[in-house]
Protein backbone atom coordinates (compact mmCIF):
# COMPACT_ATOMS: atom_id res chain seq x y z
CA UNK A 1 0.00 0.00 0.00
CA UNK A 2 2.71 2.50 1.06
CA UNK A 3 4.83 1.65 -2.26
CA UNK A 4 1.14 2.44 -4.71
CA UNK A 5 1.09 5.86 -2.29
CA UNK A 6 4.80 6.87 -3.27
CA UNK A 7 3.96 5.79 -7.54
CA UNK A 8 1.09 8.19 -7.41
CA UNK A 9 3.10 10.76 -5.30
CA UNK A 10 5.23 11.03 -8.80
CA UNK A 11 4.21 13.79 -11.35
CA UNK A 12 5.57 11.05 -13.89
CA UNK A 13 2.60 8.55 -12.64
CA UNK A 14 0.31 10.68 -13.34
CA UNK A 15 1.39 12.00 -16.73
CA UNK A 16 1.54 8.05 -17.74
CA UNK A 17 -1.51 7.61 -16.41
CA UNK A 18 -3.46 10.59 -18.24
CA UNK A 19 -1.55 9.13 -21.26
CA UNK A 20 -2.54 5.72 -21.26
CA UNK A 21 -6.00 6.69 -20.29
CA UNK A 22 -6.43 8.68 -23.24
CA UNK A 23 -4.98 5.58 -25.56
CA UNK A 24 -7.33 2.98 -24.32
CA UNK A 25 -10.18 4.94 -24.59
CA UNK A 26 -9.25 5.41 -28.20
CA UNK A 27 -8.40 1.85 -28.59
CA UNK A 28 -11.96 1.23 -27.19
CA UNK A 29 -13.96 3.20 -29.69
CA UNK A 30 -12.66 0.74 -32.11
CA UNK A 31 -14.09 -1.82 -30.22
CA UNK A 32 -17.38 -0.28 -29.78
CA UNK A 33 -17.98 0.48 -33.20
CA UNK A 34 -17.96 -2.97 -34.15
CA UNK A 35 -20.19 -3.84 -30.93
CA UNK A 36 -22.39 -1.44 -31.81
CA UNK A 37 -22.96 -2.25 -35.54
CA UNK A 38 -23.18 -5.81 -34.77
CA UNK A 39 -25.85 -5.53 -31.75
CA UNK A 40 -27.82 -3.26 -33.95
CA UNK A 41 -28.56 -6.21 -36.25
CA UNK A 42 -30.30 -7.83 -33.35
CA UNK A 43 -33.97 -8.08 -31.61
CA UNK A 44 -34.00 -4.85 -30.09
CA UNK A 45 -34.88 -6.99 -27.04
CA UNK A 46 -31.73 -8.44 -26.96
CA UNK A 47 -29.58 -5.59 -27.74
CA UNK A 48 -28.47 -4.15 -24.82
CA UNK A 49 -27.91 -7.36 -23.25
CA UNK A 50 -25.50 -8.38 -25.82
CA UNK A 51 -23.64 -5.08 -25.55
CA UNK A 52 -23.55 -5.64 -21.61
CA UNK A 53 -22.05 -8.80 -22.82
CA UNK A 54 -19.32 -7.98 -25.06
CA UNK A 55 -18.25 -4.99 -23.18
CA UNK A 56 -17.67 -6.82 -19.94
CA UNK A 57 -15.68 -9.73 -21.99
CA UNK A 58 -13.84 -6.89 -22.83
CA UNK A 59 -13.18 -6.13 -19.44
CA UNK A 60 -12.59 -9.63 -18.48
CA UNK A 61 -10.08 -10.38 -20.98
CA UNK A 62 -8.11 -7.30 -20.40
CA UNK A 63 -8.11 -7.35 -16.81
CA UNK A 64 -6.80 -11.36 -17.66
CA UNK A 65 -4.08 -10.45 -19.84
CA UNK A 66 -3.01 -8.02 -17.26
CA UNK A 67 -2.40 -10.89 -14.71
CA UNK A 68 -0.67 -12.11 -17.18
CA UNK A 69 1.85 -9.38 -18.14
CA UNK A 70 4.93 -11.51 -18.21
CA UNK A 71 3.58 -13.61 -20.88
CA UNK A 72 1.99 -10.96 -23.08
CA UNK A 73 5.76 -9.83 -23.65
CA UNK A 74 6.64 -13.24 -25.27
CA UNK A 75 3.82 -12.49 -27.38
CA UNK A 76 6.06 -9.78 -28.86
CA UNK A 77 9.21 -12.26 -29.97
CA UNK A 78 9.43 -13.46 -33.33
CA UNK A 79 8.22 -16.97 -33.74
CA UNK A 80 9.54 -17.21 -37.70
CA UNK A 81 10.68 -15.26 -40.28
CA UNK A 82 9.23 -14.67 -43.84
CA UNK A 83 9.89 -11.82 -46.50
CA UNK A 84 12.56 -10.41 -43.86
CA UNK A 85 9.96 -9.62 -40.95
CA UNK A 86 9.81 -11.98 -37.77
CA UNK A 87 6.72 -12.73 -37.60
CA UNK A 88 5.42 -13.22 -33.30
CA UNK A 89 2.12 -14.34 -31.99
CA UNK A 90 1.11 -10.51 -31.82
CA UNK A 91 1.61 -10.41 -35.36
CA UNK A 92 -0.35 -13.65 -36.41
CA UNK A 93 -3.31 -12.53 -33.65
CA UNK A 94 -2.85 -8.84 -35.53
CA UNK A 95 -3.02 -10.00 -39.19
CA UNK A 96 -6.17 -12.73 -38.66
CA UNK A 97 -8.06 -10.12 -36.59
CA UNK A 98 -7.71 -7.06 -39.19
CA UNK A 99 -8.78 -10.18 -42.03
CA UNK A 100 -12.20 -11.00 -40.08
CA UNK A 101 -12.49 -6.85 -39.85
CA UNK A 102 -12.33 -6.37 -43.61
CA UNK A 103 -14.12 -9.30 -44.05
CA UNK A 104 -17.03 -8.57 -41.75
CA UNK A 105 -17.39 -4.57 -42.97
CA UNK A 106 -16.79 -5.58 -46.31
CA UNK A 107 -19.83 -8.34 -46.06
CA UNK A 108 -21.84 -5.92 -44.15
CA UNK A 109 -21.08 -2.91 -47.00
CA UNK A 110 -22.19 -5.58 -49.79
CA UNK A 111 -25.54 -6.26 -47.60
CA UNK A 112 -26.16 -2.60 -47.64
CA UNK A 113 -26.00 -2.15 -51.71
CA UNK A 114 -27.89 -5.53 -52.58
CA UNK A 115 -30.64 -5.55 -53.82
CA UNK A 116 -32.36 -8.20 -52.15
CA UNK A 117 -34.30 -6.51 -49.29
CA UNK A 118 -33.82 -9.58 -46.26
CA UNK A 119 -30.06 -8.47 -46.65
CA UNK A 120 -30.12 -4.82 -45.63
CA UNK A 121 -27.69 -3.79 -43.06
CA UNK A 122 -29.54 -0.71 -42.74
CA UNK A 123 -32.67 -2.55 -41.68
CA UNK A 124 -32.17 -2.63 -38.01
CA UNK A 125 -35.22 -4.34 -36.96
CA UNK A 126 -34.35 -7.41 -39.34
CA UNK A 127 -32.09 -9.91 -37.98
CA UNK A 128 -30.56 -10.74 -41.14
CA UNK A 129 -29.66 -14.18 -39.95
CA UNK A 130 -27.61 -13.09 -37.49
CA UNK A 131 -28.15 -14.74 -34.13
CA UNK A 132 -27.52 -13.89 -30.53
CA UNK A 133 -25.18 -16.69 -30.09
CA UNK A 134 -23.31 -15.76 -33.33
CA UNK A 135 -23.24 -12.03 -32.52
CA UNK A 136 -21.37 -12.85 -29.15
CA UNK A 137 -19.44 -15.28 -30.93
CA UNK A 138 -17.87 -12.90 -32.98
CA UNK A 139 -17.73 -9.99 -29.85
CA UNK A 140 -15.62 -12.28 -28.40
CA UNK A 141 -12.98 -12.50 -31.39
CA UNK A 142 -12.42 -8.96 -31.61
CA UNK A 143 -12.78 -8.48 -28.19
CA UNK A 144 -9.74 -10.70 -28.08
CA UNK A 145 -7.81 -9.59 -30.79
CA UNK A 146 -8.51 -5.23 -29.47
CA UNK A 147 -7.98 -6.64 -26.18
CA UNK A 148 -4.62 -7.95 -26.64
CA UNK A 149 -3.64 -4.78 -28.85
CA UNK A 150 -4.60 -2.59 -26.02
CA UNK A 151 -2.64 -4.50 -23.31
CA UNK A 152 0.52 -4.79 -25.32
CA UNK A 153 0.04 -0.95 -26.06
CA UNK A 154 0.01 -0.29 -22.38
CA UNK A 155 2.92 -2.57 -21.12
CA UNK A 156 4.65 -0.28 -23.99
CA UNK A 157 3.78 2.73 -21.70
CA UNK A 158 4.58 1.71 -18.33
CA UNK A 159 6.18 -0.53 -16.48
CA UNK A 160 2.97 -0.56 -13.47
CA UNK A 161 0.64 -2.61 -13.74
CA UNK A 162 -1.48 -0.62 -11.44
CA UNK A 163 -1.80 2.05 -13.74
CA UNK A 164 -2.60 -0.48 -16.39
CA UNK A 165 -5.48 -1.52 -14.09
CA UNK A 166 -6.79 2.11 -13.93
CA UNK A 167 -6.35 3.08 -17.43
CA UNK A 168 -8.92 0.06 -18.60
CA UNK A 169 -11.10 0.33 -15.93
CA UNK A 170 -11.57 3.88 -17.46
CA UNK A 171 -11.64 3.03 -20.72
CA UNK A 172 -14.26 0.12 -20.26
CA UNK A 173 -15.97 2.54 -18.02
CA UNK A 174 -16.43 4.79 -20.92
CA UNK A 175 -17.34 1.92 -23.17
CA UNK A 176 -19.96 1.20 -20.82
CA UNK A 177 -21.80 4.97 -20.73
CA UNK A 178 -21.06 5.36 -24.62
CA UNK A 179 -22.62 1.70 -25.98
CA UNK A 180 -26.09 2.82 -25.93
CA UNK A 181 -26.17 6.46 -27.20
CA UNK A 182 -23.56 5.40 -29.85
CA UNK A 183 -25.72 2.61 -31.08
CA UNK A 184 -28.94 4.54 -30.86
CA UNK A 185 -27.43 7.12 -33.02
CA UNK A 186 -26.47 4.68 -35.90
CA UNK A 187 -29.83 3.49 -35.83
CA UNK A 188 -31.32 6.57 -36.12
CA UNK A 189 -28.86 7.41 -38.77
CA UNK A 190 -28.46 4.84 -41.66
CA UNK A 191 -25.57 6.99 -43.17
CA UNK A 192 -23.36 6.96 -40.46
CA UNK A 193 -23.68 2.85 -40.77
CA UNK A 194 -21.27 3.18 -43.77
CA UNK A 195 -19.24 5.71 -42.49
CA UNK A 196 -18.53 3.26 -39.55
CA UNK A 197 -18.25 0.09 -41.84
CA UNK A 198 -15.44 2.53 -43.65
CA UNK A 199 -14.23 2.52 -40.13
CA UNK A 200 -14.14 -1.12 -39.29
CA UNK A 201 -12.19 -1.40 -43.09
CA UNK A 202 -9.54 0.98 -42.07
CA UNK A 203 -9.33 -0.36 -38.62
CA UNK A 204 -8.77 -4.13 -40.14
CA UNK A 205 -6.15 -2.70 -42.85
CA UNK A 206 -4.32 -0.83 -40.10
CA UNK A 207 -4.43 -4.22 -37.79
CA UNK A 208 -2.94 -6.65 -41.04
CA UNK A 209 -0.14 -3.43 -41.88
CA UNK A 210 1.34 -3.71 -37.97
CA UNK A 211 0.94 -7.49 -37.94
CA UNK A 212 3.46 -7.54 -40.99
CA UNK A 213 5.90 -5.05 -39.77
CA UNK A 214 4.43 -1.82 -41.57
CA UNK A 215 3.93 0.73 -38.60
CA UNK A 216 1.16 3.20 -38.97
CA UNK A 217 0.87 6.00 -36.77
CA UNK A 218 -2.49 5.99 -34.70
CA UNK A 219 -3.12 10.22 -35.32
CA UNK A 220 -3.03 10.05 -38.91
CA UNK A 221 -5.84 6.85 -38.61
CA UNK A 222 -7.77 8.90 -36.24
CA UNK A 223 -7.26 12.30 -37.79
CA UNK A 224 -9.12 10.67 -40.88
CA UNK A 225 -11.43 9.06 -38.94
CA UNK A 226 -12.37 12.32 -36.64
CA UNK A 227 -12.44 14.60 -40.18
CA UNK A 228 -14.61 11.95 -41.66
CA UNK A 229 -17.06 11.75 -38.44
CA UNK A 230 -17.07 16.06 -38.95
CA UNK A 231 -17.94 15.60 -42.41
CA UNK A 232 -20.90 13.68 -41.59
CA UNK A 233 -22.11 15.37 -38.86
CA UNK A 234 -22.52 18.60 -41.41
CA UNK A 235 -24.47 16.48 -43.59
CA UNK A 236 -26.59 15.20 -40.72
CA UNK A 237 -27.50 18.81 -39.60
CA UNK A 238 -28.22 19.86 -43.19
CA UNK A 239 -30.19 17.11 -43.92
CA UNK A 240 -32.25 17.97 -40.67
CA UNK A 241 -32.21 21.77 -41.74
CA UNK A 242 -33.61 21.02 -45.40
CA UNK A 243 -36.25 19.04 -43.39
CA UNK A 244 -37.29 21.60 -41.41
CA UNK A 245 -38.01 23.60 -43.73
CA UNK A 246 -39.94 21.40 -46.06
CA UNK A 247 -42.57 20.86 -43.02
CA UNK A 248 -42.53 24.68 -42.66
CA UNK A 249 -43.15 25.40 -46.61
CA UNK A 250 -45.94 22.13 -46.12
CA UNK A 251 -47.20 24.39 -43.37
CA UNK A 252 -48.40 27.19 -45.04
Amino acid sequence: MEDLATLFMQPATWIALVTLIAMEVVLGIDNLIFISILTNKLPENVRERARKIGISLALLMRLGLLSLVAFIVTLTKPLFELFGHGFSWRDIILIAGGLFLVWKATKEIHHSVDLDPNEDVFDTKKVAGLTFNAAIFQIILLDLVFSIDSIITAVGMTDHVPIMVIAVLVAVAVMFTAATPLANFIAKNPTVVMLALGFLLMIGMTLIAEGTGFHVPKGYVYAAMAFSAGVEALNIFARRAREKRGRGASSH
